[in-house]
């Protein structure tokens, strides 16, 4: 579609009024005037950027739904680095993945009934500005990518990544996607308790594992996680 104002909400909106939507159908949108990120952050991309949202339907026997947002992750994270391999985008527990450390790709869940809606947004060629992290672009970068030919790619890669998710468990996820995130002992901070830690990969339920200062870990089973940036002298 050309405009909308939230992927996201529009899935909902169908969804509710009884639509069946079937998994690996997506709806991406031109320009969309009011995306959310989490915690209700604006989010509006512009012209040429990835904006779209799938529908994962919940079944008995699947794993738990907030291990959703790693299967995104890991799609999202394999699609980068096949298109653009130089730019060494990383993940961020739980939904975010950066290139230099700024905020290059989000992702949403948004649950309602038994299926949930998952939004992805990747900054291709604008990034929006943020009051509280940097923002980066692909195109920033040198990865010059055609948004259709990334929503391709994306749906594959989600489809794969759904399929290990419900046969093989949270666990296989968890490994495929601890590689494709920042590297151990990269300094954190849990913003809202403001506890500070350094990186210490996931348990095997995909709680996040931090390790503090006096060396024992605690496990962060939901939250907003940031880089922990380094006091520079004089400011």
């Amino acid at each position: 579609m050309a405009q909308t104002g939230s992927t996201n909400a529009d899935l909902l909106a169908r969804l509710a009024s009884g639509e069946h939507i079937g998994e690996g159908h997506w709806l991406v949108a031109d320009r969309q005037t009011a995306g959310r990120g989490r915690l209700g952050r604006g989010w509006n991309d512009g012209q040429g950027n990835f904006m779209g949202s799938t529908v994962v339907h919940l079944t008995i026997g699947d794993p738990s739904p907030a291990t959703l947002a790693l299967v995104a992750g890991v799609a999202l994270a394999k699609t980068v680095a096949a298109l653009a391999p130089h730019v060494g985008a990383q993940l961020k527990w739980p939904n975010d993945l950066l290139v230099g450390g700024a905020k290059c790709a989000g992702i949403l869940m948004e649950r309602t009934g038994n299926s949930v809606v998952i939004g992805i947004g990747v900054n291709l060629t604008a990034a929006p500005e943020l009051p509280d992290r940097p923002t980066a672009t692909l195109a920033g970068k040198g990865a010059a990518i055609d948004r259709d030919h990334f929503a391709g790619a994306l749906g594959i890669a989600m489809i794969d990544a759904l399929w290990t998710w419900r046969q093989e468990g949270v666990a296989s996820i968890v490994r495929a996607w601890i590689p494709q995130a920042h590297p151990i002992g990269t300094p954190l901070r849990v913003s809202e308790q403001g506890i500070d830690g350094t990186f210490d990969g996931l348990a095997e339920d995909g709680a996040l594992r931090l390790r503090r200062e006096g060396g024992e870990t605690m496990l962060v089973h939901a939250g907003d996680v940031e880089l922990r940036r380094p006091v520079v002298e004089g400011n």
